[in-house]
């Protein structure tokens, strides 16, 4: 049984996490704003900031897949909430991490990159927000 205390550390991780995510987003919207003309806006890095909270809360430590090893021999069932997280974070914070750089080092990087960030991070907040999802359900 969890304690209150507990309870109340677990819930501060998860907002700390949210906050990680709502930074990344931050600095994404920034850099992808200030490069992309129809998208510089407050409402953007807004959208960007909220999207990256609910996927970093919700897709960062997920309840795991219940692992049975009598059952599974010599195939083991793939935690597919597991994996989309794990790939959806590890995408995420990359592009937040070259949306920094760019921003940090106030460079001028080709549209390309600034639409390969921009894509980076869609798919990698849906990931987490889908695999945080999917373990939640099935917990």
């Amino acid at each position: 049984m969890r304690t209150r205390v507990r309870k109340f550390a677990h819930v501060l991780e998860r907002l700390g996490l949210a906050m990680a995510g709502a930074a990344s987003g931050l600095f994404v919207g920034v850099h992808v704003g200030s490069n992309i003309a129809v998208l510089t806006s407050e409402a953007f890095v807004l959208i960007m900031m909220v999207c990256g909270a609910i996927g970093f809360y919700l897709g960062i430590d997920t309840p795991q897949l219940i692992f049975h090893p009598k059952e599974s021999t010599s195939t083991r069932e793939i935690d597919a909430a597991e994996l989309l997280s794990a790939i959806g974070t590890f995408l995420a914070t990359l592009v937040a991490f070259f949306a920094v750089g760019v921003v940090v080092l106030r460079s001028e990087p080709h549209i390309a990159l600034t639409a390969a960030i921009m894509v980076g991070w869609v798919f990698g907040v849906a990931m987490q927000i889908v695999a945080g999802t999917m373990a939640r359900i099935r917990a």
